[in-house]
């Protein structure tokens, strides 16, 4: 194989999340991972990360279609969509800090409360029954207690996600089945994990490696130590290339100098969390820009807007767009790198894009 440049690993990694579209389940499967977002501008992120990926997909369609599908919400890196098969990589889950009696008491109701019930449970349906009152978020602020404790259950693995209502969480029972959890196991499930990120986010940076598998923490607290171990076997086992100071990894069996790697002419605009664009360390270096997500940041300080949406052409990101539907029609702002492309393919390629993006919204 030809050793990959910068300019490889840019349309290698074009190429390798921009799959042709398949069903909801294939594409959900092929990345691995789908971070979730509740911002809606114009739609959640995880349905402007399915919409390329997935044939005649509308906003909203995994929220509609979640309850057929072998989906499951749980945390990985963050909190989103991943194929049920994985939940085995993380659970049993022992979070790093313990509950307190009182707290596993309320908790230990709740469980036995939903068990009891067939269907599913909305929070509401739980607050009415226990009332606990409010507790202290993590920002410091006021959140309702018994959603917390059913956040908790979840995170624990004792809840799933059954389906959603108006995008408020129902949540059912659920047994996992039993894993190997001794040393052996917990190695095996870790070196899978640290292959699951580096299949959803690859070609990966040395840095961006070792920031996913600190983050895996939050999907595998309690594989910290095994993740380690295994972070060391993979730099040494995964292929990589060394460019400009800079090592490079990637999925063993793929080739990043593939002629099939070649960039369409399509322009795409892409979710803040999109496989392509999440890592931003990545982004700066193929890219050489730094896009910035910022909805929390004061307007008077944004730069790109409150949601921009990274604007690939080619193989290149050339931008961004902030959309909107303002009476049922499309609102678009542009901003450009270098200016807007003078080529008359790019015009006629955004104007499909958004026409498109209307259809999705529809």
């Amino acid at each position: 194989m030809p050793t990959p440049d910068l300019d490889a690993l840019r349309r290698y990694a074009v190429a390798r999340t921009l799959f042709k579209p398949t069903t909801l389940q294939r594409a959900i499967r092929r990345l691995g991972f789908v971070q979730a977002d509740p911002i809606r501008a114009p739609a959640r992120a995880q349905d402007l990360t399915l919409r390329h990926r997935v044939i005649g997909y509308r906003a909203g369609d995994l929220e509609r279609r979640y309850p057929r599908l072998d989906v499951e919400e749980d945390c990985l890196v963050n909190y989103g969509f991943l194929p049920r098969e994985h939940l085995a990589l993380m659970h049993p889950r022992q979070p790093r800090r313990a509950w307190d009696a009182k707290t596993r008491q309320r908790a230990a109701e709740i469980l036995a409360f939903v068990r009891a019930r067939r269907g599913g449970v909305h929070p509401r349906e739980v607050e009415r029954r226990f009332a606990h009152g409010s507790v202290r978020n993590y920002w410091g602020g006021s959140s309702n207690a018994t959603t917390q404790l059913l956040e908790g259950l979840h995170y624990r693995g004792l809840l799933r996600v059954a389906r959603r209502d108006g995008g408020t969480r129902v949540y059912a029972a659920v047994e996992h089945p039993e894993v190997d959890d001794g040393p052996a196991g917990r190695a095996q499930r870790a070196t899978a994990l640290i292959d699951l990120v580096v299949m959803t986010y690859a070609p990966l940076p040395a840095a961006s490696l070792t920031y996913l598998v600190r983050l895996l923490g939050y999907g595998a607290p309690h594989l910290a130590a095994p993740l380690q171990r295994a972070l060391q076997q993979a730099r040494e086992r995964l292929p990589s290339v060394r460019l400009d100071g800079v090592t490079w990894y990637w999925p063993a069996g793929e080739n990043p100098c593939s002629r099939r790697h070649a960039p369409d002419a399509a322009v795409r605009l892409l979710a803040p969390f999109d496989p392509l664009v999440w890592d931003r360390r990545r982004f700066t270096m193929l890219w050489d820009w730094t896009y910035r997500f910022e909805a929390y940041t004061p307007a008077a300080k944004r730069r790109f807007g409150y949601y921009a949406l990274p604007m690939l052409w080619h193989d290149r990101v050339v931008g961004w767009a902030n959309v909107s539907v303002v009476d049922g029609r499309l609102q678009t702002t542009f901003g450009y790198v270098a200016g807007e492309p003078a080529d008359a393919g790019f015009r006629r390629a955004l104007g499909e894009e958004l026409q498109r993006m209307a259809v999705f919204l529809s």
